[in-house]
């Protein structure tokens, strides 16, 4: 497995602290993200999880716990729009540049608005998509926020 995606290039351009951690992606997952926090021994709120949805049409990338379902009524608010769904994978894919599974909010083909849930600011440390199945890169999310040029909101359900 390649360590070196244009996710962890977007990191290391950006001079974000982060680790790597490595594991077993399983295509069958029913939730991969699930799948991940266990696959690394770690909490599913500190893995979290990248979304592609559409807000009013327009696309906007969304980074939750891996534990928690995103309520389209909290990211259309919390995006100043009306109405939100998640976006289909085969468009997601061609978005970002990744594969479903593999979805980073770092080094995506298009910089979209960008959003992550905001009890994810008060861990320490969090695992985000490295921008490939079975990759995930440790680090501040106040370092994601602000390479991301992203906000924090209320996205959960």
């Amino acid at each position: 497995m390649a360590k070196t995606t244009r996710a962890t290039q977007f990191l290391d351009k950006a001079g974000v602290a982060y680790t790597t951690a490595t594991y077993d992606y399983d295509p069958n997952a029913e939730r991969i993200g699930l799948q991940a926090a266990e696959a690394i021994g770690e909490h599913p709120s500190r893995v979290l999880k990248t979304l592609m949805a559409e807000l009013d049409g327009k696309p906007v990338c969304v980074v939750v716990p891996s534990d928690k379902e995103v309520s389209m009524k909290k990211l259309a608010s919390a995006f100043g729009g009306k109405s939100a769904v998640m976006m289909k994978p085969a468009n997601a894919e061609k978005l970002t540049g990744f594969v479903v599974g593999g979805i980073s909010p770092f080094g995506q083909k298009k910089r979209v608005p960008t959003a992550i849930e905001i009890s994810s600011m008060d861990e320490a440390l969090v695992y985000m998509n490295g921008g490939q199945r079975g990759l995930q890169v440790r680090l501040s999310p106040q370092d994601a926020l602000k390479a991301l040029v992203a906000f924090a909101a209320d996205l959960v359900a």
